[in-house]
């Protein structure tokens, strides 16, 4: 029997979410960062997400309340293993496992969760028994994926912060730690075998914060300046954030990992910050986060690796008052507490009670061409949205 035009819309959208692909899609992300208690419901983020297209996203639990409201969105999710469960998950791998069929079993396929964070910026930090255990903790995570079926839709990976680097200027002079250096190469092998990417967490804010006198504003911000040349190299860097990103790929390089790829997993700027932290302000905070999306968006590579295209996602999605630290700290957001917009780099916000009803409107304004060249990562949960869509 011949379908109807509607259902062969309901279809080809079901059928393509279900065979999105579990990697980074596009280039742009964001952490959804909770530690808040005035931030909107998981299912308002929902709604905030699509309207602003972004495919992305970080959490760094795997709440179930979260879980359970993308289910259906078409948003890849990496869901974090925190760093309290790592001792126990290194442990054995039936640990493991009961991890993933409590936070990750029951809310796939629905919740496109596309991979797992093994702790968060452990080495180079404080507590090294966490050190000792981030290897075999990833290793079980990763056989009890293998185990259900998931490993090769689920990646597993862990982030490092910038102390993982002994130096990183200019940015072939990049190299690990001495002492990370014996757990990061470890670490580095099992990850090139499960082909997973080097995650680096990347901030010219924090890298301007400490030294402002020497580091030009305009080099952190994308805006014009001088630049720096790597002499070694020759290359020429008109911002910090390739700097940094060049500086890992020469780091992997001269360990012996040349093949792995570099992902940008939390990137930012404050825009409100101490009287001792330079540079945080909203004007700032705006053009970073506009210039770093307008580079995102060409889809280009650094100087050292101009076909790579750089990936990379935002911290964070909102301002979260309850984080502890520097005022900085809670106020990374490029959306306020009520949903609204920080400032203004592109994107929309939250409008009170009628958010809902606006983001269906904003599937109108799509068009059929662009509803279908956007397919993969929307998928429209009623009749009665694909209906309005068609009538319109």
């Amino acid at each position: 029997m011949e379908l109807s035009y509607l259902s062969f819309l309901l279809v080809f959208s079901t059928t393509t979410f279900l065979n999105v692909d579990a990697s980074f899609t596009g280039t742009y992300g964001v952490n959804y960062g909770r530690i808040a208690d005035n931030i909107p419901s998981p299912h308002s983020v929902v709604t905030l997400l699509k309207a602003a297209k972004i495919k992305n996203i970080r959490i760094y639990d795997a709440d179930h309340e979260v879980l359970t409201a993308f289910k259906g969105s078409g948003i890849q999710i990496i869901v974090g293993l925190g760093n309290e469960s790592l001792k126990d998950i290194s442990v054995a791998e039936d640990r493991a496992m009961n991890w993933i069929n409590e936070n990750v079993q029951p809310y796939i396929p629905g919740t496109h969760i596309s991979g797992i964070a093994v702790g968060n910026e452990i080495l180079g930090g404080t507590d090294v028994e966490l050190w000792e255990a981030l290897l075999p903790a990833a290793k079980n995570v990763y056989s009890a994926l293998q185990r259900l079926g998931l490993a090769k839709s689920i990646e597993v990976s862990s982030p490092h912060s910038e102390a993982v680097f002994a130096n990183s200027y200019p940015p072939s002079a990049c190299i690990f730690r001495e002492d990370v250096a014996q757990y990061i190469k470890p670490l580095l092998e099992f990850f090139s075998q499960i082909n997973s990417p080097f995650y680096i967490n990347a901030y010219p804010f924090l890298a301007y914060k400490s030294d402002p006198e020497h580091i030009d504003l305009n080099y952190a911000l994308f805006k014009k300046n001088a630049g720096i040349q790597d002499t070694k190299t020759n290359l020429h860097y008109d911002n910090m954030f390739d700097a940094m990103v060049d500086a890992a790929y020469f780091a992997l390089e001269k360990a012996g990992f040349e093949k792995t790829e570099v992902i940008v997993s939390e990137t930012g700027w404050a825009s409100k910050g101490d009287q001792n932290e330079a540079g945080a302000d909203p004007k700032n905070a705006r053009t970073y986060n506009y210039n770093l999306r307008k580079r995102l968006t060409k889809k280009k590579g650094t100087p050292h690796r101009p076909k790579t295209v750089v990936k990379a996602y935002i911290f964070a999605l909102f301002n979260e008052n309850l984080k502890p630290g520097p005022t900085s700290e809670r106020n990374f957001g490029l959306f306020k507490a009520d949903g609204s917009i920080s400032y203004d780099i592109g994107f929309t916000g939250l409008v009170g009670p009628s958010a809902a009803s606006s983001s269906l409107l904003n599937y109108k304004g799509l068009g059929l061409r662009g509803w279908f060249q956007s397919s993969h990562t929307w998928v429209f949960t009623s009749c009665a949205a694909v209906l309005f869509l068609m009538l319109t």
